[in-house]
């Protein structure tokens, strides 16, 4: 029971006290909005969490002109790291919705952890901008209304990749990680190719370092095919599948195929001049403003350029703050949803626009081949094509 304290004769409650006393608090707090930035700060993801980090506060410092304010509001941004476990993300935004009373969230690095991250954001009835986590099924059978996703999905990489390789007369055999991200990218690669054949799907876990054993499965499924013989390679984090060409893949006419990646990794793409695939993004390749302010101030910043997973945490701050202007600082995930619903908004690609469907970000693609310049250390992807949103045809996948 509470305990009452006359005052003047009226009665009050400590809790009416409390709330009393506690309101100028109370006030100082709906000035903010609170963000929890939930990504892989360490962890086999490390490096791609770091630059998202990056390119999200750079990307918010950008959008709000340096002053970090929407209206009247200061955005606050709460960092968490995840280590790449499910378990651990899940209870990392469980806590930054109730705990740090997050008004939205936004990560994470991993599929896997995303994925386990899905049904908290519906429990707590908030916003998760998922950034960079790939993985279709986040925005297909596991989702719901509250994720949102600026990152490229596995769909979007296939098809993109797609465009590339599938020609009349091409036999490939894909190599993935066994984990989400991996299969996802080959069910949704098999699903766009629709001329060339597909030979093998070789898994191989995330921890792989001797890829000997897989490499030889693929050559024997591929070296006495017809035509063009292609290895496709889907492939984040640890580890370097790039070595399976040591087994002297040119004497069967095998040719590697991958999409785009981070540019440390992409040093493997010099051995490769002429290799296809299709890239998220290259800082030398969209030209517009937003582009050009990201790699000006990240060149100023750090001396090089910003790198394939900068650019993703650059466009979920971009969408933030336009959702959030458009909302005039209301968070709450109900205007926030109805808001950002077919909203478009610009990004170092260019314009991004959220499906209503299914709130997946559609985005260009940029199909390119790989050039050796000596200026580099990794293989320059040039710009063959840019593939438009409005050339893929990206299914939708949820159950809404």
């Amino acid at each position: 029971m509470f305990r009452r304290t006359w005052v003047a004769g009226t009665a009050l409650t400590a809790v009416a006290m409390a709330c009393a006393l506690a309101s100028p608090l109370v006030l100082a707090q709906s000035k903010e909005i609170k963000i929890a930035h939930i990504y892989s700060k360490t962890g086999p993801l490390e490096a791609y969490g770091k630059q998202t980090a990056t390119g999200f506060m750079m990307g918010l410092d950008y959008a709000t002109g340096g002053t970090m304010m929407i209206g009247d509001k200061k955005l606050v941004v709460i960092e968490k790291d995840d280590q790449g476990k499910p378990d651990l993300g899940k209870s990392l935004l469980a806590a930054a919705y109730s705990d740090d009373k997050a008004d939205l969230a936004v990560g994470p690095t991993s599929s896997g952890v995303a994925l386990a991250m899905l049904p908290v954001a519906e429990e707590y009835k908030k916003i998760l901008l998922v950034e960079p986590a790939v993985a279709d099924s986040i925005t297909g059978e596991k989702w719901n209304k509250y994720i949102f996703r600026t990152g490229r999905n596995s769909s979007q990489d296939a098809i993109s990749n797609a465009v590339a390789l599938d020609k009349p007369g091409t036999v490939i055999a894909t190599l993935a990680q066994d984990y989400a991200f991996g299969r996802d990218g080959v069910k949704a690669f098999k699903d766009a190719i629709k001329k060339a054949k597909l030979a093998h799907e070789e898994y191989l876990p995330t921890s792989t370092t001797d890829f000997t054993a897989g490499a030889q499965r693929l050559i024997d499924k591929l070296k006495d095919q017809p035509g063009r013989k292609v290895i496709f390679i889907i492939w984040a984090g640890a580890g370097n599948p790039f070595k399976i060409a040591d087994m002297d893949l040119k004497r069967y006419g095998i040719e590697i195929a991958t999409g785009g990646n981070i540019l440390p990794a992409m040093a493997a793409y010099k051995n490769f001049p002429g290799m296809e695939g299709a890239a998220y993004y290259y800082f030398g390749i969209p030209k517009n403003p937003v582009n050009e302010a990201m790699v000006a101030r990240h060149y100023s910043q750090f001396k090089s350029p910003p790198d394939f997973f900068t650019a993703g945490g650059f466009s979920a701050a971009m969408a933030v703050v336009t959702a959030l202007k458009n909302s005039k600082g209301d968070a709450t995930a109900n205007t926030l949803i109805k808001t950002m619903e077919g909203m478009s908004f610009e990004t170092p690609k260019g314009k991004m626009t959220f499906r209503k469907e299914d709130h997946q970000a559609m985005q260009s693609m940029y199909h390119f081949k790989i050039k050796v310049d000596p200026a580099f250390v990794w293989g320059v992807p040039e710009l063959v094509h840019e593939i438009k949103a409005e050339e893929m045809a990206i299914p939708i996948r949820n159950k809404r």
